[in-house]
């Protein structure tokens, strides 16, 4: 009597109307639960070959279409099951898909190298101008004597007797539900499908050998702290012909001793003393080009800023370079000799109690009174 196939969404234990992240969701659950490798209950197999028919349909949009409107028997000619399949070894592709699983081919193909990360630490000036830097990093790269071929120069790998070049080993095993083939990776050449007969001395049968290299790194203008500069293909190289990795330089810049960087602009902190405020004064301030003349009006306040233009760090993705930002702060003197104190005193009465400079009609300005008080 034939054996009457359950309803595919009931395999899979979703609803009819489930979305394709379901279907996948569901049969990795699933196929992760029975396959057989991991389940050794007695109907773990069939459970196992039923998850994977289901899953087969519903994940076919065509033939999940066929299924919906005509059930199991409009797949007649679609609906292969697991006769098409040559026991677990049809089914790999799907299960490695979804849990990491390798075949001979992936395991043999050309595989990139590694990424390395360095730490590079440049000054605050660096930073801005830019500057070159040679640094040296320790990396694996192709064997200089067996050029990658792992083989001692004039010696060539063999095919592995064990898989016949295969890779992998299969397995017939036979039950009440047919004969099933389990592959496994042959553990004779460890899926490579040949064995060295005779290894390079050099690098010892890895193709790689590990070196110091000295690397140029080109730093742009305008980097900041933490920046990272790809170098392409100076990471590790690649196996069994795969390209190298990427080295990523990242960036310490060191504080500068007084300058203080605000995105793209420079904050050089000025202190002037009360009269310098009071009066007004042109100084000569550091700037990271050289000194530069900024004037100070007079009546200048704590935290009044002033602008030098173009004196900043330069754009890194553009053109032309920010500002250098003068803070003023005013110092209050806490110590005075008695001829400042005297002079102290002699401005003093050019004011109200208040605060405010008495005799705000006299000819003389606030400032001009303060010039004469101090002589």
């Amino acid at each position: 009597m034939p054996t009457v196939k359950r309803d595919y969404y009931e395999v899979l234990g979703i609803e009819q109307n489930a979305l394709e992240e379901d279907v996948k969701k569901a049969f990795r659950k699933l196929a992760f639960q029975y396959h057989p490798d991991r389940n050794k209950e007695s109907d773990a197999e069939d459970r196992f070959k039923e998850i994977n028919e289901a899953y087969e349909i519903l994940s076919d949009p065509e033939k999940r279409a066929t299924y919906d409107r005509f059930g199991h028997a409009g797949l007649s000619g679609n609906g292969r099951g697991f006769e098409g399949f040559d026991g677990f070894a049809g089914f790999g592709d799907i299960f490695d898909a979804f849990f990491g699983g390798t075949s001979a081919r992936t395991r043999n193909a050309p595989q990139q190298g590694r990424d390395l990360r360095v730490a590079l630490d440049i000054s605050f000036e660096e930073a801005v101008f830019g500057v070159e830097k040679e640094i040296e990093v320790g990396k694996s790269m192709v064997c200089s004597k067996c050029r990658g071929a792992r083989s001692e120069p004039g010696s060539k790998p063999v095919q592995c007797a064990a898989c016949q070049g295969t890779g992998e080993v299969r397995r017939v095993q036979q039950s009440i539900f047919g004969q099933f083939v389990n592959v496994a990776t042959c553990a004779t050449c460890r899926g490579e499908g040949q064995r060295i007969i005779s290894p390079c001395t050099q690098c010892r049968g890895m193709g790689r050998e590990h070196l110091s290299k000295k690397v140029v790194v080109n730093i742009p203008g305008g980097v900041d702290d933490g920046t990272q500069i790809r170098l392409t293909g100076e990471g590790d190289a690649g196996a069994r012909g795969g390209p190298p990795g990427n080295l990523y330089v990242e960036l310490t810049v060191h504080p500068h001793a007084y300058f203080r960087r605000e995105e793209d602009n420079i904050i050089y902190p000025l202190r002037l003393n009360v009269a310098q405020a009071a009066l007004g004064v042109a100084l000569d301030v550091p700037t990271v080009d050289g000194a530069a003349e900024v004037r100070i009006p007079a009546g200048t306040q704590s935290g009044a800023v002033y602008r030098l233009k173009g004196k900043g760090v330069p754009h890194l993705r553009g053109t032309g370079r920010g500002d250098q930002l003068v803070r003023v702060s005013v110092d209050v003197p806490n110590q005075l000799t008695e001829e400042q104190k005297r002079l102290f005193a002699e401005l003093a009465k050019t004011f109200s109690p208040d605060g405010e400079p008495a005799g705000a009609g006299d000819d003389k300005s606030f400032f001009e009174k303060i010039k004469d008080a101090l002589g």
